[in-house]
């Protein structure tokens, strides 16, 4: 996030003999403090304008050391890239086997993502073709949409983000969250309409959603799911 210092990790009074820890972030886009879930740590960041308002932010957060304490308890537990472990591509579940014999392939087939070679290369060949696999699917459809409304791409990159699951520049590059591989098919167009309808309004106004609509008219479910499963997928790997 431009603007914004690493997190920094500090432990808060829970009450009743508990503490819990939250990182501390500083922000110079927020316009005041804020709590929110850190999907890729599991935990919660309170995030501050400036450093000035540490102490401020560590009472606040205090404060409110009961929701976080229950924010902390649902989050789920991390997935690795490891044999055995189940991670959904395109929303439907998969087991990761590794098959120490094979050679360094990775295939897919009967719902399993069959992967040889070294162990130790296990995590790297399977994030690596989720990124391939994110951009084969991300790329066509992002020209596709933009052609229907007249526009052009300039480019798209995939990476690993944290707080966007696209992006639009003012030169009509694209980027995404590589990570909108593991969800359903529709999250992943609902994503696409939305970064590409910025190609023509910079901006969240009545035009961009009239253009978003007339790309994916029922992009509403798509919304929901995101906002509710969306953190989840930052778990895997």
């Amino acid at each position: 996030m431009t603007g914004s210092s690493e997190p920094d990790l500090v432990r808060i009074d829970a009450g009743g003999g508990r503490s819990v820890e939250i990182a501390v972030q500083i922000s110079a886009r927020a316009r005041r403090l804020s709590l929110r879930v850190d999907p890729v740590r599991g935990g919660v960041i309170l995030v501050l304008p400036s450093r000035r308002m540490r102490a401020e932010g560590l009472r606040f957060a205090e404060s409110r050391a009961g929701w976080i304490l229950s924010r902390v308890a649902r989050v789920p537990d991390r997935v690795s890239f490891a044999d055995g472990a189940v991670i959904p591509v395109r929303g439907t579940p998969h087991t990761l086997r590794h098959l120490p014999a094979g050679r360094s392939l990775l295939a897919v087939a009967d719902g399993e993502i069959r992967v040889g070679g070294p162990v130790h290369l296990l995590e790297r060949q399977v994030t690596t073709w989720l990124r391939a696999e994110a951009r084969r699917m991300l790329v066509p459809r992002s020209e596709a949409a933009a052609a229907r409304i007249g526009s052009t791409v300039a480019k798209v990159t995939v990476r690993d983000t944290r707080s966007r699951w696209g992006s639009c520049s003012s030169t009509g590059a694209l980027s995404y969250s590589w990570r909108l591989v593991l969800a359903p098919e529709h999250v992943l167009d609902y994503v696409v309409v939305h970064e590409v309808a910025h190609l023509r309004e910079l901006n969240h106004g009545p035009r961009f959603w009239r253009l978003v609509a007339e790309l994916m008219p029922d992009h509403a479910p798509a919304r929901r799911w995101l906002k509710a499963n969306g953190a989840a997928l930052h778990r895997y790997g």
